[in-house]
């Protein structure tokens, strides 16, 4: 048991430090800038725009999430369950079922 806890923490070890080297060596080879003002600066062909506050829409972007969740579970437990009966049918139904409750949501916000 000692030998195997060994193991996986001499791979962290050396993970880390070939990570580390990693880093020091791109660190040295990539291009130095000196003017960090044309690092901050908005870029749009050549004029100055001002920056404008981006504002998340928190609800339609939980009915996407939520939409994801049901789509990915779904395509999950169906390309796993095929072949066991009548329990793939009954899944598509509560999944046509989910998605039909979501949809007044979906269409309120367009």
């Amino acid at each position: 048991m000692s030998g195997f806890i060994f193991s996986v923490s001499l791979i962290f070890l050396l993970s880390l430090v070939f990570s580390a080297s990693l880093y020091l060596i791109g660190s040295f080879i990539a291009p130095k800038s000196k003017n960090t003002s044309d690092k901050l600066a908005p870029y749009a062909c050549g004029e100055n725009l001002p920056a404008k506050k981006f504002q998340v829409n928190a609800e339609r972007f939980f009915i996407y999430i939520t939409y994801f969740i049901i789509f990915d579970i779904s395509a999950f437990i169906l390309t796993t369950s095929f072949g066991h009966g009548f329990y793939p049918i009954v899944f598509c139904i509560i999944i046509l079922l989910a998605i039909v409750t979501l949809l007044p949501l979906w269409r309120r916000e367009e």
